[in-house]
């Protein structure tokens, strides 16, 4: 049964935007939502996973957990989830040190 998901992409290139604009609404720069089946949502994945380069994407869909949603990443991201005892919270990462110091 189809159901609702949406892609947050950030500096991805403009081919997987276009791979992705054709089973979903590209609804302002980055945001994908669309409604899809399992089957062509985890092609959508696999193909955003492989082409994601430098940059990063999110995938949020219905699962059946506590929060009614499961959470993907792909790339480097600031925010990591991280399953808390069956719920999905988001870990916030520092921003790589500059091994130099300022003179």
């Amino acid at each position: 049964m189809p159901a609702m998901l949406v892609i947050a992409t950030t500096a991805v290139p403009d081919h997987l935007r276009g791979a992705l604009s054709r089973w979903t609404s590209e609804v302002v720069p980055g945001i994908f939502v669309g409604t899809a089946s399992a089957r062509v949502r985890d092609q959508l994945w696999k193909t955003v996973t492989e082409t994601v380069g430098d940059g990063a994407a999110v995938l949020v869909h219905p699962a059946p957990t506590e929060q009614g949603y499961a959470i993907h990443t792909a790339g480097s991201r600031r925010r990591t989830p991280v399953d808390f005892d069956g719920l999905t919270l988001i870990r916030m990462t520092g921003h790589a040190k500059n091994e130099q110091s300022p003179s």
